[in-house]
């Protein structure tokens, strides 16, 4: 990929989307991550934190499959704020 323009969260769609400078787009469905990777409703709060102030992490996680991990608690997935 090239250099990424942009990466914010669409209302509209419930998604995050990166745009690259070639024109591509990726798009994260964010119901259907919370709904594979959330086990309780503290688990999906902690993704919709995420999801609206970090996008670009949220999508780092997803994409590296680093999601679970840091649900888990794992230290070195843990965000700094």
């Amino acid at each position: 990929m090239s250099k990424l323009l942009s990466c914010e969260y669409n209302m509209d769609t419930a998604c995050v989307e990166l745009k690259y400078a070639e024109g591509a787009l990726i798009s994260i469905d964010t119901i259907a991550v919370e709904n594979e990777v959330a086990d309780n409703m503290y688990q999906r709060s902690e993704l919709d934190w995420l999801i609206y102030n970090k996008p670009l992490e949220y999508a780092q996680l997803v994409l590296g499959e680093g999601l679970e991990a840091y649900l888990k608690g794992t230290p070195e997935h843990r965000l700094m704020d």
